[in-house]
């Protein structure tokens, strides 16, 4: 990884270099203070005060230059704006080509402006950090409090844009009035929905909405993916466009919709061919279970294989997932619950979900990562949901040549065929991609797995800033070796094993991939015992449950653009966190079955509150663990999302588990004794998010 202080030094646009941060003067300064403070020759109070006094005179040094270039980019819109009025008069052509072109030289010199402002706020984040490490003093709480909402304080001009949004207004209201519309008569404010394509534009937006931390739908539902941009903006875009392949990417989203609609097609059924094969009802656990058992073992070894090859993994997964399946489904015909499992076993051993994050992280231009990645994230959810729908569709019963067919062979008929024809598609359409050499993918940095960029922006708004002030010591020494900062460049490479990845791993993201084991563990409950216990309290038939399961998949996608759209736009991540945290132990508590006679309003409601809370919960808990996870994890065979993807594996595992061991002390006893280790981890999460309260954000 490069020094952070080389990057900023190198990104800086060379005629604006002395107007920002001083991040070499300021990282000296905090050494001197260290050695100071060692030696008795000052006092911590002292420190903190001539410290803080040169973080004001640098904040007031980047706001004056910022008022100064946004004042001249003003000045040359209003001159813009008069040719504007009188081409009005005399429309030309030609000038009215040169005027929009140069309406769009000043949106450049805007993003260049928004640019400076962004790498000003990362530089001023990471020197906080920086001291608040080397002192165990929490200063970057003091000084935003104490500067956040002073009268005489620069510190909120740094990441309120209110006027920088103005100059965005003006540049993209005359650029679109100045569209080869020129005959018509309506404004541009009576056709709003009216599709304006511009670069510039779209540039300046998106550099806005980073500055300013919008959250929308598309970004919220992006980051469940863990696919993020690097820690430093770039002035220009990555030339990687030559590795994107539409058809590929397509063909890579197709593979995650059918593996979650394989995953949870068997669910409605599963307890019903587990006792038509002589097993108990319970033992379907062990048979949706097993699935996620394999995939433990088989996210490494593609996340491995994805370092030299996205096709081979992929058609590797493929074949797999057919034999898996077809096993599945002869499993009837030869009687055999050994068969079942390793079908099921087969299956899970053909996950490929790591080359499918991976190959969206690598192969796909920045401008449309956030759109794949949360292409990603609703293939997922809408395999949820169509798997149990397809169950309940699948009624037949007959037979072709001692072959059965019915509801609970189907499932694996289906799957069969449907990796068949993907395996074609995939063997004939996908195109693999330039595979970088070792040295090459050294030079960049991964987007893998994002690092936190926008907390400050954040912490203004409560005294609670930064979600990664207590990452390890080695994150925080910005690969730099000077004596004190942590360990050099060299060893600050990507993590070689699980366990060099697990120590990697601070105190508040083990706790977030706590929660995440929690929300997984509780939904995993719900669903795979969903078929047993509706039919041992209410005879559902296979029907009714896979219509009860397609709802809740359903609800994944709007309760993510409520989220997304509106909740995380009103309350911080971390109200948000602990009020899901607390709504998915209320419906786990009201899911117990106490009082008799037990009801189906009562379960119903009681699943669709813990499932959507934990939805919630899964949307939030990802969107902070993509910017507080090392960045040592962003790249390389176990990255972040390996490690995420395993702790939700095991939780499932464990889980399917439970309802196996449960099944064993009778039905009637299944529901409470499953729910009662979902309620002991919900609350051991809850507790765990109150003691790491101020470093889970």
């Amino acid at each position: 990884m490069v020094a952070f202080g080389k990057k900023l030094k190198e990104r800086q646009i060379q005629e604006w270099q002395g107007y920002y941060i001083n991040y070499k003067l300021m990282k000296k300064k905090v050494r001197q203070h260290a050695q100071q403070i060692e030696v008795g020759t000052q006092d911590r109070r002292h420190v903190l005060k001539d410290f803080s006094r040169m973080l004001d005179n640098q904040i007031e040094k980047i706001v004056l230059f910022l008022l100064e270039q946004q004042g001249l980019l003003a000045s040359r819109i209003a001159k813009l704006n008069e040719q504007q009025e009188a081409l009005q008069q005399q429309p030309d052509i030609s000038e009215i080509s040169q005027l929009r072109e140069a309406y769009r030289e000043v949106g450049r010199d805007l993003l260049k402006l928004l640019f400076f402002i962004e790498i000003n706020a990362i530089g001023l984040r990471k020197i906080l950090k920086k001291f608040d490490k080397r002192f165990g003093y929490r200063f970057t709480d003091y000084y935003v409090k104490t500067r956040a909402n002073h009268p005489y304080s620069q510190l909120q001009q740094v990441f309120k844009h209110v006027g920088l949004g103005a100059v965005v207004g003006a540049i993209s209201r005359n650029l679109h009035e100045l569209q080869e519309h020129q005959g018509s008569y309506l404004s541009i404010y009576d056709q709003p929905a009216f599709p304006f394509q511009e670069p510039v534009v779209d540039s300046m937006k998106a550099a806005v909405d980073r500055l300013t931390h919008s959250t929308n739908y598309l970004n919220f539902l992006a980051q469940h993916a863990l696919i993020m941009q690097e820690e430093l903006p770039t002035s220009e875009g990555p030339v990687d466009d030559q590795r994107y392949h539409f058809m590929s990417l397509l063909l890579n989203l197709v593979n995650t919709f059918l593996y979650m609609v394989n995953t949870y097609i068997i669910v409605p059924t599963a307890d019903d061919y587990s006792m038509s094969l002589g097993a108990a009802a319970t033992v379907c656990g062990i048979v949706i279970g097993s699935m996620a058992v394999a995939q433990v073992f088989s996210s490494v070894y593609f996340s491995a294989w994805s370092n030299k090859s996205y096709f081979k993994p992929l058609v590797f997964s493929s074949i797999v997932l057919f034999i898996g399946n077809v096993m599945y489904a002869l499993a009837y015909d030869f009687n055999s619950i050994a068969i079942l499992l390793i079908g099921r076993l087969f299956c899970g051993l053909g996950s490929a979900r790591a080359v499918n994050r991976r190959y969206i992280s690598d192969c796909v231009p920045l401008k449309i990562r956030m759109q794949a990645s949360a292409g990603f994230v609703s293939a997922s959810a809408l395999g949820m949901a169509c798997g149990p729908a397809l169950a309940g569709l699948l009624q037949a019963n007959f037979k072709i040549y001692k072959v059965t067919f019915n509801q609970e062979t189907s499932p694996g008929w289906l799957m069969s065929l449907a990796w068949l024809l993907y395996l074609v598609w995939l063997w004939i359409s996908f195109r693999e991609p330039c595979i970088e050499t070792e040295e090459s993918s050294a030079a960049q940095e991964s987007t893998t797995e994002p690092v936190e960029n926008d907390a400050l922006e954040k912490g203004l708004k409560k005294p609670l800033l930064l979600n990664s002030e207590d990452k390890q010591e080695t994150e925080d020494g910005d690969g730099e070796f000077d004596g004190s900062d942590g360990a050099p460049e060299e060893s600050r490479g990507p993590a070689t094993s699980i366990g060099s990845a697990y120590k990697l791993l601070t105190p508040s993201v083990k706790v977030q991939l706590l929660i995440y084991f929690m929300l997984k563990y509780a939904m995993e409950v719900l669903l795979s015992e969903s078929s047993v216990v509706t039919t041992y309290y209410f005879g559902w038939s296979t029907s009714s449950v896979a219509i009860f399961l397609a709802c809740l998949g359903l609800t994944v996608l709007p309760v993510n653009i409520v989220v997304g759209s509106y909740i995380s736009n009103m309350f911080e991540d971390r109200q948000i966190l602990l009020a899901s945290e607390i709504m998915v132990c209320i419906g786990i508590l009201l899911s117990f079955h106490i009082i008799s006679p037990y009801t189906v309003p009562q379960y119903v409601c009681s699943g669709l509150i813990m499932f959507v809370s934990a939805e919630v919960l899964e949307g939030v808990n990802l969107s902070l663990l993509s910017r507080v996870m090392s960045s040592r994890l962003s790249r390389g065979t176990y990255n972040g999302g390996l490690l995420s993807t395993e702790a939700g594996t095991l939780a499932r595992v464990v889980a399917d588990g439970t309802i196996t061991l449960a099944g064993y002390l009778g039905e009637s006893k299944l529901l409470n004794v499953t729910l009662l280790p979902s309620l002991v981890i919900c609350v051991a999460s809850i507790v765990a998010t109150c003691f790491t309260y101020n470093s889970l954000y």
